[in-house]
């Protein structure tokens, strides 16, 4: 009976994860679900904690592209997929299901580490054809998730880097990224890394709920101090922000990252593509029955009257009334604590002059 709750569309929350449930993929032809078999296997027993599963794999390729309009970088590494903080809200939940698994349970607790991410990268930044331009870690999934602990593949990857010259930006939740501290600090008096620290909410306990395996908010924020008492650019992603949950947190988010020596701030409204709709309203069902209703009514408001809105251009800030005043708000808030503004050596973060291949020999060196 647990195999089957676990498999099935309603399985129980497990204590520290996020998603309640674990539904099919989209591409799943075949769709189970849990019920009662009279035997009551189990009824009054508690769920069993869920271990997390770290694979090992070997990648065929490490850097990823895209051409998004609305995203500030062309190129993206994930050391890792699937991601134990279990977020809920997590637009890269979706990937799971070109595994053929959940992305549900199984993206907290199924994790593919991609082992050769160092080597694969040396090896692409030595290409004669290779095209300098800033690579950012953290577009999907978090670099610095717990099994970065042990596995060391972010900072691999951030070694590879700094012997190139190769620009790098970091966005993360976890304060893990203080351990590399040595290594960008070295990379960003070349101006050629920036740190955004996520910051969802100062209310540990809709953290514990929303984000239950991310560093807590507060020792967020000590990190971004930590980076900047180093000389990192650092800044804070107030992201995602949801009506009703966490909208009313931006002022004091953004006050917070500026006491704490941010010198950049930005925002991004809550996406729910494809599987992650059916578990956000899950998870809002079981932890806020009582804003449920108002939060997904005040999201469709600003998603066309949808869950979601895949558009370039709106996906990332929404559109209507309520979407403009949060742009507002921010604006105004960001303007107040001096975030976001000109700054000596600003854009040195995407410097590409300074790339060079260790050991390549220059034209007109020999004469």
């Amino acid at each position: 009976m647990a195999l089957r709750t676990l498999s099935g569309k309603h399985a129980d929350p497990r204590k520290g994860r996020g998603a309640g449930v674990n539904p099919e993929g989209r591409f799943e032809q075949v769709e189970r679900e849990a019920f009662d078999d009279g035997w009551q296997t189990g009824v009054d027993d508690e769920p069993v904690a869920l271990k997390t599963v770290v694979t090992d794999e070997r990648a065929k390729s490490i850097i990823a592209r895209n051409d998004s309009p609305d995203i500030p970088f062309t190129q993206s590494i994930n050391p890792y997929q699937g991601c134990e903080h279990g977020c809920i809200y997590c637009y890269a939940r979706p990937s799971h299901a070109y595994r053929n698994l959940s992305p549900g349970i199984d993206f907290e607790t199924r994790i593919f580490a991609k082992g050769n991410a160092p080597a694969l990268l040396r090896k692409e930044l030595s290409k004669p054809g290779y095209r300098c331009e800033l690579i950012a870690l953290g577009a999907n999934t978090d670099p610095y998730q717990p099994a970065e602990r042990s596995r060391g593949i972010t900072r691999g990857i951030l070694e590879v880097c700094a012997e190139f010259n190769q620009p790098v930006g970091i966005v993360t939740k976890n304060a893990l990224v203080e351990r590399d501290i040595d290594i960008l600090r070295t990379m960003a008096a070349k101006g050629l890394a920036e740190v955004f620290v996520s910051v969802t909410t100062l209310d540990h306990e809709l953290a514990r709920r929303m984000e239950p395996r991310c560093t807590a908010p507060a020792r967020r924020l000590q990190a971004v101090r930590a980076l900047a008492d180093a000389g990192i650019p650092a800044g804070v992603m107030v992201a995602p922000v949801i009506p009703f949950l966490n909208d009313h947190e931006i002022e004091a988010i953004v006050e917070a990252a500026a006491a704490h020596g941010a010198q950049r701030a930005a925002y991004i409204l809550m996406r729910l593509p494809h599987e992650v709709k059916t578990l956000f309203r899950d998870w809002l069902e079981r932890h806020y029955p009582l804003k449920a209703a108002h939060v997904m009514s005040r999201v469709q408001a600003m998603r066309g009257g949808r869950d979601n809105d895949p558009q370039f251009g709106s996906r990332m800030r929404g559109a209507g009334e309520f979407a403009n005043l949060l742009q507002q708000r921010f604006g105004v808030t960001c303007r107040k604590e001096g975030l976001n503004q000109a700054r000596r050596g600003e854009g040195t973060t995407r410097d590409t002059t300074q790339f060079r291949v260790p050991g390549a020999v220059k034209q007109g060196s020999l004469f």
